[in-house]
Order: structure tokens, then C-alpha cells, then sequence
């Protein structure tokens, strides 16, 4: 009994330096991930990473991790538009089947998934900020967009008539939604002015709009879009993700 009881001992004592081991050896992984992300996609802030999975070692070992999440506070994404950029934020993705090189210099993951936010403030800046004609003395630009409640974004337009600007701003709810690499924002209805219904086409000129993004970390791309509170909420996906080399 006290041979077992030793051999007991020793086990425990072994399994815990194991699990010791193992999470010292995670955390040194985490950051040289890290490290090599921000490098490779010239990020400002060095990006968090969560390997998970237990025991690490094993996964180490055969040379691919089953689960990594990685999380970028935020990132300024290409929109092919003159060297433009577009702040993305918290965006979080969890990659799958990450295979790597022996010093982290290199890593892919099969399949990707997450979600990101982009301010109405900065997606703004897609619609055209110069008054454009709406009619024959009508003049209208976008001032602003937010929360039109139901999925639906709420597009303020400066309306000028005559050279006179209307005391408060034309409403107009939109839907948005991601067509390609673009994220797309059309009004639903087209508004009136002092009771009159403008031209559709010139209208549209000036309430729909859309954003190109490319360039996400890695390759991953937008899958979809939906208004929120405080911007609008894209979900990302991938395949064949380079998180370095």
C-alpha cells in the first residue's frame, strides 16, 4: 500500500509538471503567433492570440493546432480607392487546423470564421460628402447615418432649395448588405421634399452608396453585414488563412 501510494505521488507530481510545462510552452506560442501577425500584417498594436486545445504539446508535436482565436482591436483594411482606409474594429476570428513551421515563421489555417464592426462615423465617409443635384434647384449630400432600428440604417441628407437649406434634415432608412468585397447601402423608399417626390435616379445618386474592403488579415473576407447600434456588424469567413509567412 505505501508503494502505491508513492507511486500515486510521483504520478501527480509528474501530471502537474506536465501541465506546467504544457501551459509555459502555449504561452511562448501565443506570443511568437502574435508577434509574427503583427509583423506581417503591420498592425500598430501587437494583436491578442488564444491557442486553445489541452494539452498544447501533443497538438505541437503533430504540427497543427486544432483552435486559435486571434483579436485585433483595430485595423485599417484597403478599399482600393487611392491608398483610402478604412478602420475596421474588434475583430475576432477563430481559426481552425492551423498548421505551422517549426519557429512560427509560418502559419495557415484551414478554415476561418469571426465578426468585426465598422462605425457609422467611418462608414460615412463611403457617401458623397459634396451637395449633388437631387432636381432643378435642389441640391442634397449625406450628413449622417445611425441605428434606423430593424436591421436598418437611418440616412440623414442636408437638402438645399433655391439656395436655401431646409431647417432639418430628410430621413431616409436604408438596407445594407454585402455584395462581393463591397458593403452596400440602398435606401428603401426614396424621400420627399416640401411634399414633392424627387427624381429616383438622381436621388439615388446621393442616398446609395458603398464601401469596398479588401485586405482583411490573412484573406479572410466579409460574409455579412447587418445594422447595429452604434455601426454596422460584418461577419468574416475564410479558407487557407495565412496568419504568417
Amino acid at each position: 500500500m505505501r508503494a502505491l501510494r508513492i507511486l500515486l505521488i510521483i504520478v501527480v507530481i509528474l501530471g502537474g509538471l506536465f501541465a506546467i510545462a504544457d501551459r509555459l510552452a502555449v504561452n511562448f506560442a501565443e506570443n511568437e503567433v502574435a508577434e509574427r501577425l503583427r509583423t506581417s500584417e503591420d498592425l500598430a498594436e501587437t494583436p491578442d492570440v488564444s491557442i486553445n486545445g489541452f494539452p498544447f504539446l501533443t497538438q505541437l508535436l503533430g504540427g497543427e493546432l486544432d483552435d486559435v482565436e486571434i483579436g485585433i482591436d483595430s485595423y485599417e483594411a484597403a478599399t482600393g480607392d487611392g491608398g483610402k482606409k478604412i478602420r475596421i474594429d474588434d475583430l475576432r476570428a477563430r481559426m481552425k487546423g492551423v498548421g505551422f513551421s517549426g519557429d512560427f515563421s509560418s502559419a495557415t489555417a484551414s478554415s476561418a470564421d469571426g465578426s468585426a464592426a465598422i462605425s457609422y462615423d467611418e462608414l460615412l465617409k463611403a457617401a458623397k460628402s459634396e451637395p449633388t443635384q437631387a432636381a432643378p434647384g435642389v441640391t442634397a449630400k449625406v450628413v449622417g447615418l445611425s441605428d434606423g432600428g430593424n436591421g436598418k440604417i437611418k440616412v440623414a441628407l442636408e437638402v438645399t432649395m433655391l439656395g436655401t437649406p431646409m431647417p432639418e434634415p430628410v430621413h431616409v432608412l436604408s438596407s445594407v448588405r454585402v455584395k462581393g468585397d463591397e458593403v452596400e447601402v440602398a435606401a428603401d423608399g426614396l424621400p420627399t421634399v416640401a411634399g414633392v417626390k424627387l427624381p429616383e435616379s438622381r436621388v439615388r445618386a446621393v442616398t446609395d452608396f458603398r464601401q469596398r474592403i479588401d485586405g482583411l488579415p490573412g484573406g479572410i473576407t466579409i460574409d455579412k453585414v447587418e445594422a447595429a447600434e452604434d455601426g454596422v456588424r460584418i461577419t468574416v469567413k475564410g479558407s487557407d488563412i495565412r496568419l504568417a509567412g
